[in-house]
């Protein structure tokens, strides 16, 4: 499916620094990662690597660090890996996910304890800048064009760290989306971000069926009607973007059994987030992406 579909690769979890150093910072671990750098190679696709600092990972790894020592482990680990793909990969997440939920300031982690709230996040794009000369680095986060003091919150953000000089060359939509999100909503955030000017990744994209109303009665038929509508507003906002803005449009997953709705006790079966269901055959979803990209906004 993905030599049919496909022509670059994000790995979903392997580039993770969980991943990488579940055994420790001295013994990184490149088997997975490595693999599908030379698949993608092998089947001259691009490869966006993902991600090097996120607040979710990392703690345990650097427990017990301070002060140089610290620095010299968040330093090492962006070179090493980084540089490890240097030239193999086209483009980084550099930082994922910086903003509280609810959009009312920065994620408090053991990044931002040491160097501040902006100041992990330019610490690691000037890290990266080194390791990677050529790769374009992205900030990457969810909800921006859902939530609006989200996107409002990532807006200033983006705005703080170019003032200060930063790196940052991209700017990373992950479009986890679900069916209820307002008509025009999306598109009118999509062309609220463009006006820096950067690169924009549509890089997470999945749309769930489900939500979180228990009296919601509407059929299957008419939660992919409105999931369609939002997934076709996305693509065409992205398509109506001058070319050089359009980066990359990426799907969280190619069949809907592989993605992370479908997994855990809470799966009912009935979910479609993906653009094919199991057997590889199109699903709905895959007919709104390219009826958004047939008709940009």
């Amino acid at each position: 499916m993905a030599r049919a579909n496909v022509s670059q690769l994000t790995p979903e979890w392997e580039m993770k620094m969980e991943y990488i150093l579940a055994d420790g910072l001295d013994r990184p671990n490149f088997d997975r990662s490595d693999r599908i750098a030379a698949f993608a190679r092998a089947e001259a696709m691009a490869m966006h690597g993902h991600t090097l600092i996120w607040y979710a990972q990392g703690k345990e790894a650097f427990a017990g660090l301070s002060g140089a020592a610290f620095d010299r482990a968040f330093d090492g680990y962006i070179a090493t890996v980084a540089g490890r793909y240097r030239g193999k990969v086209r483009s980084w997440d550099v930082v994922n996910e910086p903003i509280l939920d609810d959009g009312s300031g920065m994620r408090d982690c053991h990044w931002s304890a040491r160097y501040g709230h902006d100041g992990y996040i330019l610490r690691a794009f000037e890290k990266a800048r080194i390791a990677d000369p050529d790769a374009v680095l992205f900030l990457n986060e969810y909800n921006q064009e859902s939530v609006p003091a989200k996107g409002a919150q990532f807006l200033k953000l983006v705005e703080r760290l170019l003032k200060a000089g930063c790196p940052l060359q991209g700017l990373g939509l992950q479009s986890h989306l679900w069916i209820d999100i307002p008509d025009g909503v999306i598109a009118a955030y999509v062309r609220e971000i463009s006006q820096f000017g950067l690169p924009i990744h549509v890089s997470e994209l999945d749309c769930t069926l489900r939500t979180e109303n228990r009296l919601d009665l509407r059929s299957q038929a008419d939660r992919i009607a409105a999931q369609g509508a939002r997934v076709t507003e996305l693509a065409s906002a992205f398509a109506a973007l001058p070319k050089a803005q359009q980066f990359a449009f990426t799907v969280w997953g190619l069949r809907d059994t592989d993605s992370w709705y479908r997994q855990g006790d809470k799966d009912d079966g009935k979910d479609k987030p993906l653009p094919f269901d199991s057997f590889g055959r199109p699903n709905p979803m895959a007919a709104a992406i390219a009826a958004g990209f047939e008709t940009p906004a």
